[in-house]
Protein backbone atom coordinates (compact mmCIF):
# COMPACT_ATOMS: atom_id res chain seq x y z
CA UNK A 1 0.00 0.00 0.00
CA UNK A 2 2.82 2.40 0.93
CA UNK A 3 4.50 2.11 -2.47
CA UNK A 4 1.22 2.54 -4.32
CA UNK A 5 0.29 5.53 -2.16
CA UNK A 6 3.68 7.07 -2.87
CA UNK A 7 3.05 6.82 -6.60
CA UNK A 8 -0.46 8.28 -6.22
CA UNK A 9 1.00 11.23 -4.30
CA UNK A 10 3.74 11.76 -6.90
CA UNK A 11 1.15 11.97 -9.67
CA UNK A 12 -1.09 14.16 -7.53
CA UNK A 13 1.61 16.70 -6.69
CA UNK A 14 2.92 16.62 -10.25
CA UNK A 15 -0.54 17.65 -11.46
CA UNK A 16 -0.79 20.15 -8.60
CA UNK A 17 2.32 22.03 -9.76
CA UNK A 18 1.50 21.69 -13.45
CA UNK A 19 -2.05 22.99 -13.14
CA UNK A 20 -1.14 25.73 -10.71
CA UNK A 21 0.74 27.08 -13.72
CA UNK A 22 -1.78 26.23 -16.42
CA UNK A 23 -4.80 27.24 -14.36
CA UNK A 24 -3.30 30.66 -13.75
CA UNK A 25 -2.60 31.20 -17.43
CA UNK A 26 -6.05 29.96 -18.43
CA UNK A 27 -7.91 32.18 -15.96
CA UNK A 28 -5.99 35.30 -17.03
CA UNK A 29 -5.70 34.51 -20.74
CA UNK A 30 -8.61 36.65 -21.96
CA UNK A 31 -7.37 39.60 -19.89
CA UNK A 32 -3.62 39.35 -20.47
CA UNK A 33 -4.02 38.79 -24.22
CA UNK A 34 -7.19 40.70 -25.02
CA UNK A 35 -5.90 42.34 -28.22
CA UNK A 36 -7.94 41.11 -31.19
CA UNK A 37 -9.33 38.33 -29.01
CA UNK A 38 -6.00 36.48 -28.96
CA UNK A 39 -6.52 34.99 -25.49
CA UNK A 40 -9.97 33.59 -26.21
CA UNK A 41 -8.84 32.35 -29.63
CA UNK A 42 -5.90 30.49 -28.09
CA UNK A 43 -8.20 28.73 -25.60
CA UNK A 44 -10.60 27.78 -28.39
CA UNK A 45 -7.75 26.32 -30.46
CA UNK A 46 -6.44 24.54 -27.36
CA UNK A 47 -9.71 22.72 -26.69
CA UNK A 48 -10.19 21.91 -30.37
CA UNK A 49 -6.74 20.27 -30.39
CA UNK A 50 -7.64 18.48 -27.15
CA UNK A 51 -10.71 16.96 -28.78
CA UNK A 52 -8.66 15.84 -31.78
CA UNK A 53 -6.01 14.41 -29.48
CA UNK A 54 -8.63 12.49 -27.49
CA UNK A 55 -9.77 10.70 -30.63
CA UNK A 56 -6.46 9.07 -31.50
CA UNK A 57 -3.39 9.66 -29.33
CA UNK A 58 -3.97 8.28 -25.78
CA UNK A 59 -4.18 4.53 -26.57
CA UNK A 60 -1.17 4.71 -28.90
CA UNK A 61 1.12 6.65 -26.56
CA UNK A 62 0.17 4.70 -23.45
CA UNK A 63 0.79 1.35 -25.18
CA UNK A 64 4.08 2.50 -26.72
CA UNK A 65 5.54 4.58 -23.86
CA UNK A 66 3.73 3.38 -20.76
CA UNK A 67 1.84 5.61 -18.34
CA UNK A 68 4.89 7.19 -16.68
CA UNK A 69 6.56 8.51 -19.82
CA UNK A 70 3.27 9.49 -21.42
CA UNK A 71 2.60 11.69 -18.37
CA UNK A 72 6.11 13.19 -18.39
CA UNK A 73 6.17 13.98 -22.12
CA UNK A 74 2.63 15.36 -22.08
CA UNK A 75 3.54 17.68 -19.20
CA UNK A 76 6.25 19.19 -21.39
CA UNK A 77 3.48 20.31 -23.78
CA UNK A 78 2.06 22.45 -20.98
CA UNK A 79 5.45 24.03 -20.39
CA UNK A 80 5.55 24.99 -24.07
CA UNK A 81 2.32 26.94 -23.58
CA UNK A 82 3.85 28.84 -20.64
CA UNK A 83 6.88 29.71 -22.77
CA UNK A 84 4.64 30.89 -25.60
CA UNK A 85 3.08 33.48 -23.27
CA UNK A 86 6.41 35.25 -22.71
CA UNK A 87 6.03 36.78 -26.16
CA UNK A 88 2.31 36.50 -26.75
CA UNK A 89 1.36 36.76 -30.41
CA UNK A 90 -0.62 34.78 -32.96
CA UNK A 91 2.64 33.12 -34.04
CA UNK A 92 3.50 31.88 -30.55
CA UNK A 93 0.22 31.28 -28.70
CA UNK A 94 -1.70 29.44 -31.42
CA UNK A 95 1.04 26.84 -32.11
CA UNK A 96 1.72 26.31 -28.39
CA UNK A 97 -2.03 26.01 -27.77
CA UNK A 98 -2.13 23.23 -30.36
CA UNK A 99 0.84 21.53 -28.67
CA UNK A 100 -0.84 21.73 -25.26
CA UNK A 101 -4.12 20.42 -26.65
CA UNK A 102 -2.39 17.45 -28.27
CA UNK A 103 -0.66 16.62 -24.98
CA UNK A 104 -3.70 17.12 -22.76
CA UNK A 105 -5.66 13.98 -23.62
CA UNK A 106 -2.72 11.54 -23.27
CA UNK A 107 -1.80 13.20 -19.96
CA UNK A 108 -5.20 12.72 -18.35
CA UNK A 109 -5.81 9.30 -19.88
CA UNK A 110 -2.42 8.05 -18.65
CA UNK A 111 -3.09 9.43 -15.17
CA UNK A 112 -6.48 7.71 -14.96
CA UNK A 113 -5.07 4.47 -16.36
CA UNK A 114 -2.19 4.54 -13.85
CA UNK A 115 -4.50 5.07 -10.86
CA UNK A 116 -6.87 2.36 -12.06
CA UNK A 117 -4.11 -0.22 -12.56
CA UNK A 118 -2.52 0.69 -9.21
CA UNK A 119 -5.85 0.41 -7.40
CA UNK A 120 -6.81 -2.87 -9.06
CA UNK A 121 -3.37 -4.35 -8.41
CA UNK A 122 -3.40 -3.47 -4.72
CA UNK A 123 -6.99 -4.66 -4.28
CA UNK A 124 -6.17 -8.08 -5.73
CA UNK A 125 -3.13 -8.48 -3.47
CA UNK A 126 -4.97 -7.28 -0.36
CA UNK A 127 -8.21 -9.12 -1.13
CA UNK A 128 -10.22 -5.89 -1.16
CA UNK A 129 -12.86 -4.46 -3.47
CA UNK A 130 -11.17 -2.89 -6.50
CA UNK A 131 -13.77 -0.15 -6.83
CA UNK A 132 -13.26 0.99 -3.23
CA UNK A 133 -9.48 1.30 -3.67
CA UNK A 134 -9.78 3.04 -7.05
CA UNK A 135 -12.24 5.56 -5.59
CA UNK A 136 -9.86 6.21 -2.70
CA UNK A 137 -6.97 6.81 -5.08
CA UNK A 138 -9.01 9.23 -7.17
CA UNK A 139 -10.13 10.91 -3.94
CA UNK A 140 -6.52 11.45 -2.86
CA UNK A 141 -5.62 12.72 -6.33
CA UNK A 142 -8.41 15.30 -6.45
CA UNK A 143 -7.72 16.35 -2.85
CA UNK A 144 -4.22 17.42 -3.88
CA UNK A 145 -5.10 18.52 -7.41
CA UNK A 146 -7.95 20.82 -6.36
CA UNK A 147 -5.73 22.37 -3.67
CA UNK A 148 -3.99 24.52 -6.27
CA UNK A 149 -5.90 27.56 -4.96
CA UNK A 150 -2.88 29.81 -5.51
CA UNK A 151 -4.00 30.05 -9.12
CA UNK A 152 -7.19 31.80 -8.09
CA UNK A 153 -5.48 33.96 -5.47
CA UNK A 154 -3.12 35.28 -8.15
CA UNK A 155 -6.12 36.07 -10.33
CA UNK A 156 -7.65 38.19 -7.57
CA UNK A 157 -4.46 40.05 -6.72
CA UNK A 158 -3.51 40.76 -10.33
CA UNK A 159 -6.52 42.92 -11.23
CA UNK A 160 -8.43 45.71 -9.54
CA UNK A 161 -11.85 46.92 -10.65
CA UNK A 162 -14.94 48.99 -9.84
CA UNK A 163 -18.48 49.42 -11.30
CA UNK A 164 -21.61 47.28 -11.19
CA UNK A 165 -23.46 46.02 -14.25
CA UNK A 166 -26.79 44.29 -14.85
CA UNK A 167 -26.08 41.00 -13.16
CA UNK A 168 -27.50 37.52 -12.59
CA UNK A 169 -29.48 35.09 -14.71
CA UNK A 170 -30.98 37.84 -16.89
CA UNK A 171 -27.69 39.63 -17.44
CA UNK A 172 -26.93 41.96 -20.33
CA UNK A 173 -25.03 40.33 -23.19
CA UNK A 174 -21.93 42.43 -22.57
CA UNK A 175 -18.41 41.58 -21.56
CA UNK A 176 -18.49 42.63 -17.93
CA UNK A 177 -14.82 41.93 -17.59
CA UNK A 178 -14.05 44.77 -19.95
CA UNK A 179 -16.43 47.23 -18.30
CA UNK A 180 -15.05 47.12 -14.78
CA UNK A 181 -12.13 49.47 -15.32
CA UNK A 182 -9.62 46.65 -14.87
CA UNK A 183 -6.01 47.73 -14.74
CA UNK A 184 -3.60 45.48 -16.61
CA UNK A 185 -0.54 44.54 -14.53
CA UNK A 186 2.95 45.70 -15.46
CA UNK A 187 5.16 43.70 -17.81
CA UNK A 188 7.57 42.94 -14.96
CA UNK A 189 4.76 41.34 -12.94
CA UNK A 190 3.60 39.37 -15.98
CA UNK A 191 7.11 38.05 -16.66
CA UNK A 192 7.55 37.15 -12.99
CA UNK A 193 4.30 35.19 -13.03
CA UNK A 194 5.26 33.43 -16.26
CA UNK A 195 8.65 32.55 -14.78
CA UNK A 196 6.99 31.02 -11.72
CA UNK A 197 4.49 29.15 -13.88
CA UNK A 198 7.24 27.74 -16.11
CA UNK A 199 9.23 26.69 -13.04
CA UNK A 200 6.17 24.91 -11.64
CA UNK A 201 5.82 22.98 -14.90
CA UNK A 202 9.48 21.93 -14.89
CA UNK A 203 9.17 20.82 -11.25
CA UNK A 204 6.14 18.69 -12.15
CA UNK A 205 8.05 16.92 -14.93
CA UNK A 206 11.05 16.27 -12.66
CA UNK A 207 8.81 14.85 -9.93
CA UNK A 208 7.31 12.33 -12.34
CA UNK A 209 10.59 11.35 -14.00
CA UNK A 210 12.51 10.89 -10.74
CA UNK A 211 9.96 9.51 -8.29
CA UNK A 212 7.15 7.83 -10.26
CA UNK A 213 7.52 4.08 -10.76
CA UNK A 214 6.73 2.62 -14.16
CA UNK A 215 3.61 0.57 -13.59
CA UNK A 216 2.81 -2.82 -15.06
CA UNK A 217 -0.66 -4.26 -15.13
CA UNK A 218 -1.13 -7.65 -13.50
CA UNK A 219 -2.64 -8.64 -16.80
CA UNK A 220 0.89 -9.02 -18.16
CA UNK A 221 1.24 -10.02 -21.73
CA UNK A 222 2.19 -13.58 -22.46
CA UNK A 223 4.27 -14.39 -25.50
CA UNK A 224 1.12 -15.42 -27.35
CA UNK A 225 -0.60 -12.14 -26.43
CA UNK A 226 2.40 -10.21 -27.70
CA UNK A 227 2.16 -12.01 -31.03
CA UNK A 228 -1.57 -11.32 -31.13
CA UNK A 229 -1.14 -7.67 -30.10
CA UNK A 230 -3.39 -5.24 -31.99
CA UNK A 231 -1.93 -3.47 -34.98
CA UNK A 232 -1.10 0.24 -35.04
CA UNK A 233 -4.31 1.10 -36.85
CA UNK A 234 -6.36 -1.00 -34.45
CA UNK A 235 -4.86 0.91 -31.53
CA UNK A 236 -5.23 4.18 -33.43
CA UNK A 237 -8.97 3.64 -33.78
CA UNK A 238 -9.48 2.13 -30.32
CA UNK A 239 -11.24 5.25 -29.01
CA UNK A 240 -13.92 5.00 -31.69
CA UNK A 241 -14.23 1.21 -31.44
CA UNK A 242 -14.93 1.63 -27.75
CA UNK A 243 -18.17 3.41 -28.69
CA UNK A 244 -19.53 -0.02 -29.69
CA UNK A 245 -19.98 -0.56 -25.96
CA UNK A 246 -23.51 0.56 -25.14
CA UNK A 247 -22.45 1.59 -21.64
CA UNK A 248 -19.89 4.03 -23.04
CA UNK A 249 -22.53 5.66 -25.25
CA UNK A 250 -24.89 5.97 -22.30
CA UNK A 251 -22.17 7.67 -20.24
CA UNK A 252 -21.56 10.38 -22.86
CA UNK A 253 -24.14 12.85 -21.40
CA UNK A 254 -22.73 12.42 -17.88
CA UNK A 255 -19.18 12.93 -19.13
CA UNK A 256 -20.14 16.00 -21.18
CA UNK A 257 -21.98 17.40 -18.17
CA UNK A 258 -18.66 17.48 -16.32
CA UNK A 259 -17.39 19.90 -18.95
CA UNK A 260 -20.65 21.90 -18.97
CA UNK A 261 -20.75 22.42 -15.21
CA UNK A 262 -17.08 23.33 -14.87
CA UNK A 263 -17.36 25.66 -17.85
CA UNK A 264 -20.39 27.41 -16.37
CA UNK A 265 -18.75 28.03 -13.01
CA UNK A 266 -15.45 29.32 -14.38
CA UNK A 267 -16.82 31.12 -17.42
CA UNK A 268 -20.33 32.31 -16.49
CA UNK A 269 -20.84 32.41 -12.72
CA UNK A 270 -17.59 34.29 -12.23
CA UNK A 271 -18.53 36.85 -14.89
CA UNK A 272 -22.29 37.39 -14.69
CA UNK A 273 -22.57 37.10 -10.91
CA UNK A 274 -19.24 37.74 -9.17
CA UNK A 275 -17.44 40.16 -11.50
CA UNK A 276 -20.66 41.96 -12.31
CA UNK A 277 -21.78 42.59 -8.73
CA UNK A 278 -18.55 42.55 -6.72
CA UNK A 279 -15.76 43.15 -9.25
CA UNK A 280 -13.18 40.98 -10.94
CA UNK A 281 -10.85 41.13 -7.95
CA UNK A 282 -13.22 38.81 -6.04
CA UNK A 283 -13.23 36.06 -8.66
CA UNK A 284 -10.14 34.40 -7.23
CA UNK A 285 -11.45 34.39 -3.68
CA UNK A 286 -14.77 32.89 -4.77
CA UNK A 287 -12.96 30.20 -6.74
CA UNK A 288 -10.76 29.46 -3.72
CA UNK A 289 -13.96 28.57 -1.87
CA UNK A 290 -14.91 26.20 -4.71
CA UNK A 291 -11.47 24.59 -4.81
CA UNK A 292 -11.21 24.16 -1.02
CA UNK A 293 -14.60 22.44 -0.70
CA UNK A 294 -13.91 20.39 -3.84
CA UNK A 295 -10.56 19.25 -2.49
CA UNK A 296 -11.85 18.17 0.93
CA UNK A 297 -14.98 16.49 -0.46
CA UNK A 298 -12.93 14.59 -3.05
CA UNK A 299 -10.99 12.86 -0.28
CA UNK A 300 -14.12 12.35 1.83
CA UNK A 301 -16.20 10.84 -0.97
CA UNK A 302 -13.31 8.64 -2.06
CA UNK A 303 -13.12 7.25 1.47
CA UNK A 304 -16.81 6.73 2.21
CA UNK A 305 -17.78 5.34 -1.20
CA UNK A 306 -17.12 1.81 0.06
CA UNK A 307 -19.95 2.29 2.57
CA UNK A 308 -22.41 4.37 0.55
CA UNK A 309 -21.85 3.34 -3.06
CA UNK A 310 -21.84 6.01 -5.74
CA UNK A 311 -23.40 9.33 -4.77
CA UNK A 312 -24.52 10.79 -8.09
CA UNK A 313 -27.96 11.47 -6.60
CA UNK A 314 -26.32 13.62 -3.92
CA UNK A 315 -24.52 15.68 -6.56
CA UNK A 316 -27.73 15.89 -8.60
CA UNK A 317 -29.58 17.46 -5.66
CA UNK A 318 -26.76 19.94 -4.93
CA UNK A 319 -26.44 21.04 -8.56
CA UNK A 320 -30.20 21.19 -9.17
CA UNK A 321 -30.76 23.31 -6.07
CA UNK A 322 -27.93 25.64 -7.10
CA UNK A 323 -29.20 26.03 -10.67
CA UNK A 324 -32.76 26.85 -9.54
CA UNK A 325 -31.47 29.30 -6.94
CA UNK A 326 -29.25 31.02 -9.51
CA UNK A 327 -32.27 31.43 -11.79
CA UNK A 328 -34.16 33.21 -9.01
CA UNK A 329 -31.35 35.15 -7.31
CA UNK A 330 -30.72 38.84 -7.95
CA UNK A 331 -27.09 39.31 -6.87
CA UNK A 332 -26.23 42.37 -4.80
CA UNK A 333 -22.96 43.34 -3.05
CA UNK A 334 -24.74 43.40 0.33
CA UNK A 335 -25.34 39.64 0.00
CA UNK A 336 -21.61 39.05 0.16
CA UNK A 337 -21.70 35.61 1.81
CA UNK A 338 -24.14 34.22 -0.77
CA UNK A 339 -21.53 34.64 -3.52
CA UNK A 340 -19.47 31.97 -1.71
CA UNK A 341 -22.34 29.58 -0.96
CA UNK A 342 -22.89 28.70 -4.62
CA UNK A 343 -19.25 27.77 -5.43
CA UNK A 344 -19.13 25.76 -2.18
CA UNK A 345 -22.16 23.70 -3.25
CA UNK A 346 -20.71 23.47 -6.76
CA UNK A 347 -17.41 22.22 -5.33
CA UNK A 348 -19.22 19.57 -3.31
CA UNK A 349 -21.09 18.33 -6.38
CA UNK A 350 -18.04 18.51 -8.64
CA UNK A 351 -16.10 16.35 -6.18
CA UNK A 352 -18.72 13.65 -6.79
CA UNK A 353 -18.66 14.06 -10.57
CA UNK A 354 -14.85 13.88 -10.73
CA UNK A 355 -14.03 11.09 -8.28
CA UNK A 356 -17.01 8.85 -8.95
CA UNK A 357 -17.15 9.22 -12.74
CA UNK A 358 -13.43 8.49 -13.08
CA UNK A 359 -13.80 5.53 -10.75
CA UNK A 360 -16.85 4.34 -12.69
CA UNK A 361 -14.89 4.37 -15.96
CA UNK A 362 -12.04 2.47 -14.33
CA UNK A 363 -14.33 -0.25 -13.04
CA UNK A 364 -16.68 -0.65 -16.00
CA UNK A 365 -13.94 -0.66 -18.63
CA UNK A 366 -10.98 -2.22 -16.83
CA UNK A 367 -10.03 -4.28 -19.90
CA UNK A 368 -10.07 -1.20 -22.15
CA UNK A 369 -8.78 1.50 -19.83
CA UNK A 370 -6.83 3.56 -22.37
CA UNK A 371 -9.69 3.80 -24.86
CA UNK A 372 -12.24 4.42 -22.09
CA UNK A 373 -10.35 7.32 -20.52
CA UNK A 374 -9.63 8.74 -23.97
CA UNK A 375 -13.39 8.81 -24.48
CA UNK A 376 -13.80 10.46 -21.09
CA UNK A 377 -11.42 13.26 -22.05
CA UNK A 378 -12.99 13.56 -25.52
CA UNK A 379 -16.56 14.05 -24.32
CA UNK A 380 -15.65 16.18 -21.31
CA UNK A 381 -13.61 18.45 -23.59
CA UNK A 382 -16.53 18.68 -25.99
CA UNK A 383 -18.66 19.82 -23.05
CA UNK A 384 -16.10 22.54 -22.30
CA UNK A 385 -16.00 23.66 -25.94
CA UNK A 386 -19.78 23.92 -26.20
CA UNK A 387 -20.03 25.77 -22.87
CA UNK A 388 -17.33 28.26 -23.83
CA UNK A 389 -18.70 28.50 -27.36
CA UNK A 390 -22.11 29.84 -26.35
CA UNK A 391 -20.80 31.70 -23.28
CA UNK A 392 -20.89 35.14 -24.93
CA UNK A 393 -23.91 34.43 -27.14
CA UNK A 394 -26.62 33.52 -24.62
CA UNK A 395 -27.97 35.06 -21.45
CA UNK A 396 -27.17 33.27 -18.21
CA UNK A 397 -30.72 31.99 -17.63
CA UNK A 398 -30.69 30.15 -20.98
CA UNK A 399 -27.36 28.54 -20.09
CA UNK A 400 -28.76 27.50 -16.72
CA UNK A 401 -31.73 25.80 -18.39
CA UNK A 402 -29.34 24.02 -20.77
CA UNK A 403 -27.23 22.91 -17.81
CA UNK A 404 -30.29 21.60 -15.97
CA UNK A 405 -31.49 19.72 -19.06
CA UNK A 406 -28.11 18.03 -19.59
CA UNK A 407 -28.01 17.13 -15.89
CA UNK A 408 -31.40 15.41 -16.03
CA UNK A 409 -30.45 13.57 -19.23
CA UNK A 410 -27.17 12.48 -17.60
CA UNK A 411 -28.98 10.93 -14.65
CA UNK A 412 -31.41 9.09 -16.94
CA UNK A 413 -28.64 7.56 -19.05
CA UNK A 414 -26.53 6.80 -15.97
CA UNK A 415 -29.52 4.98 -14.50
CA UNK A 416 -29.65 2.92 -17.69
CA UNK A 417 -25.99 1.94 -17.17
CA UNK A 418 -26.71 0.80 -13.62
CA UNK A 419 -29.70 -1.17 -14.91
CA UNK A 420 -27.56 -2.93 -17.53
CA UNK A 421 -24.96 -3.79 -14.91
CA UNK A 422 -27.55 -5.09 -12.46
CA UNK A 423 -29.13 -7.19 -15.21
CA UNK A 424 -25.78 -8.69 -16.21
CA UNK A 425 -25.13 -9.78 -12.61
CA UNK A 426 -28.51 -10.23 -10.88
CA UNK A 427 -28.46 -9.67 -7.13
CA UNK A 428 -25.06 -7.98 -7.11
CA UNK A 429 -25.11 -4.19 -6.71
CA UNK A 430 -22.88 -2.37 -9.17
CA UNK A 431 -21.27 -0.35 -6.42
CA UNK A 432 -19.93 -3.47 -4.76
CA UNK A 433 -18.97 -5.57 -7.74
CA UNK A 434 -15.38 -6.25 -8.56
CA UNK A 435 -14.27 -6.64 -12.12
CA UNK A 436 -12.13 -9.71 -12.42
CA UNK A 437 -12.78 -10.61 -16.00
CA UNK A 438 -16.48 -11.27 -15.47
CA UNK A 439 -19.49 -9.31 -16.62
CA UNK A 440 -17.70 -5.96 -16.44
CA UNK A 441 -15.04 -7.00 -18.88
CA UNK A 442 -17.51 -7.92 -21.56
CA UNK A 443 -18.56 -5.25 -24.02
CA UNK A 444 -22.26 -4.77 -24.59
CA UNK A 445 -22.42 -4.09 -28.29
CA UNK A 446 -25.04 -1.81 -29.78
Amino acid sequence: MERNLKNVLVISFGFFFLFTAYGGLQSLQSSLNSEEGLGVASLSVLYAALILSSMFLPPILIKKLGCKWTIAISMCCYIAFSLGNFYASWYTLIPTSVILGLGGAPLWSAKCTYLTIAGTSYAEKAGKNAEDIINQYFGVFFLVFQSSVWTYLISSLTYLSSHLECCGAYNCLTDTTNTTDSVKPSNSLIYTLLGVYTGDGVLAVLLVIIFLDQIKSDQAETEKEKLDAPSFWSTFLATFRHLKDKRQCLLIPLTMYSGFEQGFLSGDYTKTYVTCALGIQYVGFVMICFAAVNSLCSLLFGKISQFTGRKFLFALVANTASIIALLLWKPHPKQFAVFFVFPALWGLADAVWQTQTNGLYGILFEKHKEAAFANYRLWESLGFVIAYGYSTKLQAYIKLYILLSVLVLSMVTYGAVEYLEARSSPGTPTATKKENGGAHSQETSM
